[in-house]
């Protein structure tokens, strides 16, 4: 399963990136936004960071100016990923670019038959939004479960079930149970993947027995 980090936050991608745990990363306006710099400059940043993926995300709303927002991303850098909503705009620009060799993340996937429109649009990712269906009291695993499956039936599709929307590890064991591709992950959760309270007691037991034998190992 690949990790994508879900964030414009260029020193948690770096910090993640060293410890071999980003296998791409995933954008939107909102992060965006958040970083206070210009979208242009964050994506050329994170792709100079990982060679992975980098969806960056159009913002237009009608095909025209959302073709030209895709094909512009595209141009700064060989792995931006031209990230469109799951609209009929959203599937025009994915053809189009994906025809042309862009890779395209589809996102705001809610139900299984729009994640099988965005395979037949040729999007390479597709992603559905687990924990805002947790949010309305609708089970966001179940929604994979159902995407993974169809794609299965029909070994031609290629998109890759990108998993996000993450709110804690237990998403991530779960999609990765079910099979899911990816996983994209804000850098708060990929560091809660670390932590178990035995793993912090059974590291300070084994300090102090070694404090006790006044060794170093230097």
């Amino acid at each position: 399963m690949k990790f994508f980090v879900d964030t414009a936050e260029v020193s948690d991608i770096r910090s993640l990136a060293e410890a071999g745990l980003v296998d791409g990363v995933t954008t939107n306006p909102s992060l965006i936004a958040k970083s206070g710099r210009r979208m242009a400059e964050v994506i050329a940043d994170i792709c100079a960071i990982t060679p992975g993926p980098v969806s960056a995300e159009v913002t237009a709303t009608d095909f025209d100016t959302m073709l030209k927002e895709g094909r512009y991303l595209r141009s700064i850098a060989a792995n931006v990923a031209v990230k469109v909503p799951l609209t009929e705009a959203g599937l025009r620009t994915c053809r189009v670019l994906a025809d042309e060799g862009t890779p395209v993340n589809v996102t705001l996937c809610f139900s299984p038959a729009q994640a099988l429109l965005a395979a037949k649009a040729g999007a390479a990712f597709i992603s559905p939004f687990v924990g805002r269906l947790d949010d309305i009291s609708t089970d966001g695993m179940a929604l994979i479960a159902d995407i993974v499956q169809i794609y299965r039936n029909y070994p031609n599709l290629k998109t890759e079930v990108l998993v996000a929307s993450v709110r804690h590890p237990i998403h991530l064991v779960q999609a990765a149970k079910l099979g899911a591709d990816v996983a994209t992950l804000p850098p708060n959760v990929i560091r809660q993947l670390l932590k178990h309270p035995l793993t912090d007691a059974g590291l300070a037991s084994f300090l102090a027995d070694w404090a006790k034998t006044g060794q170093s190992i230097l």
